[in-house]
Parts: structure tokens; sequence; C-alpha cells
């Protein structure tokens, strides 16, 4: 199946972020990755040409296709099969629920929006009933790979990779890196490297907290100023300085450290000292 003679027939609009996928065995990787049954119904964001969405359709038993372009939707409608539904919609603005529970999402997703569609299908960090993450079991996604790093980073990752966006991600799922993606399996060729990222979404968040909304303002502080250690991050986040001191004391946490060293767990427990504290 040429996929590349395929793509090389439209032009792909930079405003959209479009870049087709014409490798045959990235696309194999991505329906290996996604592990569809007859019983699965699948939603795809942005399906572009269509070149997973026709093999999706022989997977699943419904897939809806969100696109926003409308002449990506017209290639689309050309698919025939009677389990496919397109959504001519911004994802951004599509309530995920209304296509059922236990849904499976497949993204290759404009880059320069892939912050806000995670966010989207996730929710925040205190958003406990978030109805898109609510009806969604995983999430298999194509990042830019500077991207997939930062989704999959831990305290031990480069401090730059590790920050808000992995806290999110692992937060509300389980993150697993599948595999990188050169620039030579999209047409046009895109100036990056992209990745394969596979999110399992928790019925429950990582961490059990009393106060969800302070945690977020706690995570915030930690990688807000990234120069500074973590006494004058909090401090500077607005938090007393004494009760940051005696936190960071009672939990034996150097207060010379910086937050990106701590992990998702040390955060939440300095999060729950810190409220004890004030």
């Amino acid at each position: 199946m040429n996929y590349f003679e395929r793509a090389r027939k439209f032009k792909a609009k930079k405003r959209l972020g479009q870049n087709f996928l014409i490798d045959e065995k990235v696309i194999e990787t991505i329906l290996d990755a996604s592990d569809i049954s007859k019983d699965d119904v699948v939603v795809e964001i942005g399906p572009g040409l269509g070149f997973v969405t026709e093999q999706l359709v022989k997977l699943a038993k419904k897939v809806y296709a969100v696109e926003l372009d409308e002449d990506m939707v017209n290639e689309i409608s050309k698919i025939s099969a009677d389990n496919l539904e397109i959504v001519h919609k911004d994802i951004l603005k599509t309530d995920l629920s209304q296509f059922g529970n236990n849904l499976k999402v497949v993204a290759n997703i404009p880059y320069y929006i892939t912050s806000p569609i995670i966010a989207h299908l996730l929710g925040e960090i205190d958003d406990l009933n978030n109805k898109n993450r609510n009806c969604i079991s995983q999430v298999v996604l194509m990042v830019q790979y500077e991207v997939a790093k930062r989704l999959a980073a831990s305290e031990n990752s480069p401090s730059k990779e590790y920050g808000l966006l992995s806290i999110l991600a692992q937060f509300w799922a389980k993150v697993e890196f599948i595999q990188k993606v050169g620039s030579r399996s999209f047409f046009p060729s895109p100036k990056v490297d992209s990745a394969i990222v596979k999110l399992s979404v928790r019925k429950e968040p990582l961490l059990e907290l009393s106060n969800y909304s302070f945690f977020k303002k706690v995570v915030k502080a930690c990688f807000a100023t990234r120069r500074k250690n973590i006494k004058n991050s909090l401090v500077n986040a607005g938090f007393a300085k004494n009760a940051a001191e005696k936190t960071l004391t009672d939990l034996n946490i150097d207060e010379n450290i910086r937050g990106e060293a701590l992990s998702i767990v040390k955060i939440g427990n300095l999060s729950e000292k810190l409220k004890e504290n004030l």
C-alpha cells in the first residue's frame, strides 16, 4: 500500500500542523499498541487522510473519527465502512462521553496543541470527575519526541524533561513510551522526530490526597522557578516562609534541592505536610 503516493496528492496545511503518517510499519505499531478488539469503540483524533482509520474500522466495533479540516473530512468520507462515523469538529470542543464508555483513543495530533489535548482528555490534576477521562480506558498518541520524553519523565530524568506535563499525565494515567518515529515516516517530513506513547487511564488518581487543588498549587510552585531551590520556590508561590521551612524539616528534605528532583509521591507528601503547617 503506497501511502506516500497517496499523501503527495494533497497539500498539507502548515497552520493546522498537518504531516501525514506514511510508514506502514509505524501504523502497525500504533495498532498493536492500541490492542483493539471487535468489542471496542475507538475515537480517532486527527485521522487526516485516513490511513490509520482504514485499519481501525477492520478491528473495532465502532470508530468515531474527529477531524477539524473539511478537506480531510471529505477524504475520510471515501472510506466505505458501516462502523465509521465522522465527526467534523474541534476535538477541544468535543465531549467524548457522547461516544460511550471504556473508549480507546488513537491520536496523531498537531504538535502545537498536544498539551491542551492531553489536558482535555485527562482533565487537570484537581479535576476528579472529568467527563472525558471517565469514559476513556487508554490513549495511544503520536507526539513530538521531546514531548514524549516529558510525558514519561521522572525525577531521575534530565530536569528539562520532568515537569508539569509529566505530573499531569502520570497522575491520571500509566505512561508507556512505545517507540521513537523518525521524520521520514511522514509526508511532508517535519523538522522534528516523533514518538508513540500509550496512556493507560487510571480509575483513581495516582495519589490519595486531602486537597487536590492545594496539591496542584504546590506542583506549580515546584516547577515555576527551576533555578531556585525548593524553599524559595514555595515562598515565591505565596506559601509562608516559616511553614515552608518547617515542612521541609519535618520531611527531611534539603531546602536547597530543586523541585524537579522530587518524585510525584514526594511532592504529594510535601503538599499534605505543608497544608498541615500553614
